[in-house]
């Protein structure tokens, strides 16, 4: 199984949804940042669950322990443990799906990749994984912002077919962000959003949407050509999020419905070097960052686990009507928006300390 992403800044989580909890080992942070649980508990606080009516009712707390890497409040240049207590499963709501595969959810491709699987809770592929994403991301964030000043904020931009309207990607900050449980800045679609979703929880039905993110003050020359783009692991880091199941950069999928002089974006003197007068590109260029607002966007499928009854199949192939037990998401998005943040701060730290070394290297 692989459970660690990047090259010189390491991910590593840990955990399954039920055992006794999750983490991360984060190795490849500098020495000398000052550091403690509190600098990570507010991204882990908009990823619990249990927010609001909108999120799964599962309660609980994502209390982080830095267990390695700190010292006086300072990183050492060690790998920093990380880890989160579980502490409200409740294994016996999955007792009948331990026989039966919920349909569109990893049971049944683990079951046959592992030959054995967490069935309590899905295990590795719950989204509870993803607190050492997003306890890691927040160090890498960090970093970023004291060392560059790179801001990086997400919004849900869509719930099923209820879009967002225009946000200024300039000016939009995580205050804004989370001024409603949907976590959408646009007043009016918010409203809309919430109402859907209280409904289809209601309905015991679940529903997707879009998350939209971007990174201001990212330097130029971040990125490593040819495949290492900095696109291209901006789109693995986000694929590789539970639910995901689309990816664009700037002008994305619209981009290809226009012509190149409506999609070029034209350069322009800047107080430092060029700067350009549009953004199409979405920031990044020949797979290198250009100095604009990096600007993407990621689809988030309904969740598979619906208490509504499904007519499917057990795992020896008889029918049967399966309604979900268990407490979920009816939308992922909501809660999704820290981990978008999380994984675009450890792509961007790994790209920052290779950019560095580069330099360092310079005849």
């Amino acid at each position: 199984m692989s459970s660690t992403f990047g090259t010189l800044l390491k991910v590593s989580t840990f955990g399954e949804s039920h055992c006794k909890g999750v983490g991360a080992v984060l190795d490849g942070c500098p020495p000398g940042m000052a550091l403690s649980e509190a600098d990570i508990q507010p991204q882990l606080d908009r990823r619990r669950p249990g927010q609001s009516k909108l999120t799964t009712d599962r309660q609980e707390s994502d209390q982080v322990t830095i267990f390695s890497g700190v010292e006086n409040g300072l990183t050492l240049g060690t790998p920093i443990g990380l880890f989160v207590p579980n502490k409200d499963q409740r294994p016996g709501d999955y007792r009948e799906m331990s026989r039966i595969p919920r349909p569109s959810h990893a049971d049944f491709t683990y079951q046959m990749k592992y030959g054995i699987r967490a069935s309590s809770g899905g295990g590795r592929s719950s989204a509870r994984e993803t607190i050492g994403r997003v306890a890691a991301g927040a160090v890498a964030e960090k970093m970023l912002r004291e060392r560059f000043g790179v801001e990086i904020v997400a919004w849900v931009s869509a719930v099923s077919d209820i879009a967002a309207d225009h946000v200024d990607e300039n000016l939009i900050t995580r205050q804004l962000v989370d001024d409603n449980p949907i976590r959408c800045p646009s007043a009016a679609a918010a409203e809309k959003m919430q109402a859907l979703v209280a409904r289809v929880k209601e309905e015991k039905d679940s529903v997707g949407g879009i998350v939209t993110c971007v990174c201001r003050h990212v330097p130029v020359g971040w990125g490593e050509p040819v495949f290492d783009k900095l696109e291209a692991k901006l789109a693995q880091a986000m694929l590789s999020i539970p639910a995901t199941k689309g990816f664009e950069i700037g002008s994305g999928f619209a981009g290809s419905r226009m012509r190149g002089s409506d999609h070029n974006d034209p350069f322009v003197a800047a107080e430092e070097g060029l700067g350009t007068q549009t953004n199409n590109s979405g920031g990044i260029q020949g797979g290198i960052s250009n100095g604009a607002p990096i600007v993407f966007r990621i689809a988030f499928k309904p969740p598979a686990t619906i208490g509504l009854a499904q007519e499917t199949v057990d795992f020896d192939g008889q029918p049967v009507t399966l309604e979900a037990k268990g407490r979920h998401d009816p939308c992922v998005v909501p809660r999704a928006v820290p981990i978008v943040e999380a994984m675009a701060a450890l792509v961007l730290g790994d790209f920052a300390l290779r950019q560095h070394t580069r330099a360092q290297m310079k005849f």
